[in-house]
């Protein structure tokens, strides 16, 4: 399977939870893939999905935000699908596992299985990228988990979820309401 027709099934199964705003945003991402078979890479100049991951701290506690080099600003790990990436949930994976220096990190998701999108969102990017259709998921640190700053970050810091209202935007605020919600139903 292509990765453009995992990201096809797995916006048709995404748990919008009822909310109208992530509805409107999941098909617009349907849309959007429906119109660019190329919609899943940078090349795509009018916007792309790309794929990203909240980490979470073993005890459930503090989120994992690096300062992006480029933005100057406070996000969680993500970025670009790759043409190696099988699946989205692979990409978010990859792309947490690169930006935070912590391998053995673990997806999770707002079923019971795992590895299923949190939110979704949809934001400017400069030129040349112009939009990213991001599909954000959230991933458990191990036990062990020691953080280190890749190339493309200025810092990487652990935050508990009210300090994070302090230093990021919306889009992540509503990110990390969305995990701690997921990681209360999973227990």
């Amino acid at each position: 399977m292509s990765l453009h027709d995992d990201a096809v099934l797995v916006l048709k199964g995404y748990e919008d939870g009822g909310d109208a705003a992530q509805a409107g945003l999941r098909q617009q991402y349907l849309d959007h893939l429906a119109a660019h078979p190329d919609g899943m890479w940078k090349a795509c100049g009018v916007g792309h999905v790309t794929a990203s991951a909240l980490v979470v701290d073993p005890e459930r506690q503090q989120v994992l935000l690096t300062l992006h080099k480029k933005l100057g600003m406070w996000l969680q790990m993500g970025g670009h699908c790759e043409p190696g990436d099988e699946s989205l949930a692979a990409a978010a994976l990859r792309e947490a596992t690169e930006e935070s220096g912590i391998e053995g990190l673990t997806l999770l998701g707002p079923g019971p299985d795992g590895a299923a999108p949190i939110v979704l969102d949809r934001h400017a990017i400069p030129a040349p990228c112009h939009w990213h259709l991001d599909v954000q998921y959230a991933a458990l640190a191990p036990a062990d988990a020691v953080a280190a700053i890749s190339d493309e970050s200025l810092d990487l810091r652990w935050f508990g979820y009210d300090e994070v209202p302090d230093v990021a935007d919306a889009s992540v605020v509503r990110l990390v309401a969305r995990t701690r919600a997921a990681l209360l139903r999973q227990g």
